[in-house]
């Protein structure tokens, strides 16, 4: 048969549309061509097809080889398509049967020897596979390489059948008996890994301790200043120990976003992710870019913290392109020929110093920065940016009795335990957590009672807060009333709030 077709997928932003490859051999001067809007990888297929099949004891076709990737329209790009076009010359030529090809997918990049090399997005891949599945298509098998096998399997219902070789994946097919068969990648149990940073290790800091519980419980972003060694950095690297379990359903997202970037970790599996750029990282950086869109920080950070040390030392522009993926969740990169839709629904945190020299307002009185340039350095920070913060908290420096004395506060896991519990109740009452309530959910689950709406009337007044800043102070006093497991909000919980905001002042 001169005429071999095989299933594969090409990536979409977090989508992995189903690409048929489509080998065709004729008679005539002997040509390779690879058609339907491939990139220069795609392209480069030919060299490495061509050397990988010589190279594991077949023949290459002394003929015109025409591959085509249909849809034409949808643009393919990376070495994933190399496998599918390798056995599809091997079986438009005869030397592998065509009749069991059908109930397969591929993808994998091979090197010179044959040899299956990893690729990103198989998760994305496997995921497609099984939507089609449900949505009754056929259901066909995964063949990969074995470096992608264990995430592909995370998948539920998948069937992922690894491979190390050309030579293995053409012996799958050629083989009568199952003596070379491909053996099905079943997912592996979940190992232990490196427990979270312990909360008890901070001394001291006991508002910024409250602060970071509260975040937690309520999914809250949050902003740390203080001068330098006082903690910051500290308390924002153990928020992911208190923070709720992941859910199956998170837990494959945030991984699927993870492969697209190539760099999933299987032994991090149900960890909330922890993202902490420099802050010399550009906007696409942050937020995804590319000829071909690829995720960026804030989606790699997708269900766990964002963590931005030195916030201040962000270029503004860097800062600003995180304000609207903070109120959607989700952030869309354009280019002239692709665009592609990550989510973002991550938990901001930021430290940062109340001035350049980082001693402004210290007991010892070191700081000397002339109020205008204190005043330019906090205005590095756009005033839309802070006020997407829920929670401002000063982290003040410690005494010596303080540095000296035993650990008293709770360790991470008794915390947690408390930030589950608040979570939870959050989940009964209205299926999320408290940071994404809408406006007519907060007037429904967050009514205050009477001394409380009018000491918020004259804060609100006083501060010349924004109606966001309005809904966030209730948000944050509905998540301190869940941690005291109250039904209503009361004025101790919307006081704590209000403190907590402080009008977002860096002078503390």
């Amino acid at each position: 048969m001169s005429l071999a077709i095989l299933k594969s997928r090409a990536l979409a932003g977090m989508e992995a549309p189903e690409v048929n490859v489509e080998v065709h051999l004729a008679n005539g001067l002997p040509a390779f061509a690879i058609v339907g809007l491939p990139d220069t990888e795609v392209k480069e297929a030919r060299h490495r097809v061509q050397a990988a099949i010589i190279s594991c004891g077949f023949q290459m076709p002394h003929q015109r080889i025409t591959v085509n990737l249909a849809p034409a329209d949808l643009p393919k790009e990376s070495g994933r398509f190399d496998l599918p076009i390798a056995l599809g010359i091997l079986a438009a030529s005869g030397q592998i049967p065509t009749t069991p090809l059908d109930d397969y997918e591929f993808a994998g990049e091979l090197s010179l020897t044959g040899e299956l090399r990893a690729i990103p997005g198989t998760l994305a891949m496997a995921f497609a596979m099984r939507r089609n599945s449900i949505s009754g298509s056929k259901r066909r098998a995964f063949i990969l390489p074995l470096a992608n096998a264990a995430e592909a399997a995370l998948v539920e219902g998948s069937s992922i059948y690894p491979a190390a070789s050309l030579v293995q994946v053409c012996g799958h097919f050629a083989c009568t008996d199952g003596s070379a068969a491909l053996p099905r990648h079943l997912a592996a149990q979940a190992q232990a890994v490196d427990p979270y940073p312990d909360l008890s290790d901070v001394k001291g800091q006991v508002e910024a301790k409250r602060g970071l519980e509260i975040a937690a419980a309520g999914r809250h972003n949050l902003l740390l200043v203080g001068p330098p060694g006082a903690g910051k950095s500290m308390l924002a690297l153990r928020l992911g120990g208190l923070l709720p379990p992941m859910t199956d359903d998170e837990a494959l997202e945030s991984a699927a976003v993870q492969s697209l970037a190539g760099c999933f970790d299987a032994a991090r599996w149900m960890r909330r992710p922890f993202r902490a750029p420099h802050h010399t990282a550009s906007g696409p950086a942050l937020v995804g870019g590319g000829s071909t869109p690829k995720p960026g920080e804030i989606s790699l950070a997708h269900g766990g913290v964002l963590f931005l040390d030195e916030l201040a030392e962000f270029d503004r522009r860097v800062l600003d392109v995180l304000r609207q993926p903070m109120e959607t969740g989700t952030v869309t990169v354009a280019r002239a020929a692709h665009h592609a839709d990550f989510p973002a629904r991550f938990q901001l945190v930021a430290a940062m110093n109340p001035c350049p020299c980082g001693y402004n307002g210290h007991i010892s009185g070191k700081c000397k920065c002339a109020d205008d340039t204190i005043s330019r350095y906090q205005g590095r920070i756009s005033g839309p940016l802070l006020d997407r913060m829920d929670l401002l908290i000063h982290v003040n420096p410690l005494t010596t009795e303080e540095l000296e004395a035993a650990p008293t506060a709770d360790a991470t896991p008794m915390v947690a335990q408390r930030v589950a519990q608040a979570f939870n109740r959050q989940l009964e009452r209205q299926g999320k957590c408290n940071q994404l309530l809408g406006p007519r959910e907060l007037e429904r689950l967050c009514k205050l009672d009477a001394p409380s709406l009018a000491r918020l009337r004259d804060v609100m007044k006083h501060f010349q807060w924004s109606a966001r800043a309005y809904h966030r102070v209730q948000r944050v006093a509905r998540t301190i009333a869940d941690l005291d497991d109250a039904k209503d909000i009361t004025l101790k919980h919307l006081n704590e709030a209000v403190q907590y905001r402080r009008a977002l002042s860096f002078t503390p």
